[in-house]
């Protein structure tokens, strides 16, 4: 009978935690499988086949050292475009113009890296980083801004911002930065090769994928061990409790806010010091819309973007593949990110509706 009373105790100690805590695992998973699985109906349609798709997208991604390492460099930004979305999610904040703070993150690197070439890099090279992150803070600021201030919403702000941004870039690029030299895509100076950013020891991916992956960590510090984090999460429960409880709103919504465009910021100066070389069009890549779908599948959990990261960042590097092999556009990957996106905002109406992760059912 003592036997039976402590299983029973212990059972009732660590099922309900566990099915409270496999919801936000569970679900997400479920979502993916089903978006993938839509799309696989949708090949069927154009007569290809799911399984040569599956096929094709593990060797272009991660079946040899070539195309792992293609596929983390693009994970890179990738990382760091999520953090955008996912950092002001947790004050119930929806933040969908990350693209922006790329773009100008990178013209800014572009633009002021010319003129820093006499500069020491151990000095040139940090400083270009945190000005590529405060342009892109202010940037995104501006959203969290409007949003506090004039209660403009944020999802529409920041969404119009990643537009005048990236026309702001064309402008740029193409009037007052331009290369006299670049003829066919304009583009800003090219950096000299002291302000390139290499490659990680042993690895053909560059240091944006280990700033990236530090950021996470440093985000899931910051979110879950700290005062401000706990603070941002009360905000993003309930923002009129939070208030009367005297937490100041004000500054956690443009701290987060430009805390999140700085790492967007971070990613257009590695495309510029580590990738491209120079400022040009390619740095609207679409990241900043793909960060978005990786900060959802995720749960805003910033250690949970980087197993998704590495998704998402296989499927685009299989991009080209996909097209030669299966004679299908290169939009296809768009369609299938589309899916994905799909599903998992309808997922969200599951979460405590299924009397599976109740965790009374298991108490």
């Amino acid at each position: 009978m003592a036997d039976q009373t402590m299983i029973g105790s212990t059972g009732a100690t660590w099922l309900p935690a566990l099915a409270r805590r496999s919801e936000a695992v569970v679900i997400p998973l479920a979502a993916l499988v089903l978006g993938l699985g839509l799309f696989g109906l949708f090949l069927l349609t154009q007569g290809k086949s799911p399984v040569d798709f599956m096929a094709i997208v593990w060797k272009g991604a991660y079946g040899s050292a070539f195309s792992l390492q293609n596929t983390l460099s693009r994970a890179a930004p990738l990382l760091l475009a999520a953090l955008c979305v996912a950092l002001p999610a947790r004050l119930g904040l929806v933040v969908i113009g990350g693209e922006g703070a790329i773009v100008l993150g990178g013209v800014a690197t572009g633009a002021l890296g010319p003129h820093l070439a006499a500069v020491p890099p151990i000095v040139a090279l940090p400083l270009l980083g945190l000005i590529a992150m405060a342009v892109g803070g202010l940037w995104i600021g501006a959203a969290g801004a409007l949003r506090f201030y004039r209660g403009v919403n944020e999802t529409i702000s920041s969404l119009l911002l990643a537009y005048i941004a990236i026309a702001l870039m064309n402008h740029l690029v193409e009037g007052p930065f331009r290369d006299p030299a670049s003829l066919n895509k304009p583009s800003t100076l090219p950096l000299v090769d002291a302000l390139r950013v290499g490659n990680l020891p042993g690895m053909e991916v560059h240091w944006g994928l280990a700033f990236g992956l530090l950021a996470c960590v440093a985000s899931w510090v910051l979110i879950d061990k700290t005062t401000w984090g706990f603070a941002a999460r009360i905000v993003g429960g309930n923002v009129r409790a939070a208030q009367v409880q005297g937490l100041p709103v004000g500054r956690l919504i443009l701290g987060f806010t430009a805390l999140a465009g700085g790492f967007a910021g971070l990613a257009g100066f590695f495309e510029v010091t580590a990738v491209f070389g120079s400022a040009n069009a390619s740095l609207a890549s679409g990241y900043g819309y793909t960060g978005i779908l990786i900060a959802f599948l995720a749960r805003h959990n910033p250690l949970a973007i980087i197993p998704v990261a590495l998704l998402l960042a296989g499927f685009d590097a299989a991009s080209g593949l996909i097209q030669r092999r299966m004679d299908l556009p290169d939009a296809t990957i768009l369609v299938l990110q589309g899916f994905v996106f799909l599903v998992i905002l309808i997922s969200d109406t599951a979460y405590g509706r299924l009397k599976l992760f109740h965790p009374e059912r298991w108490a």
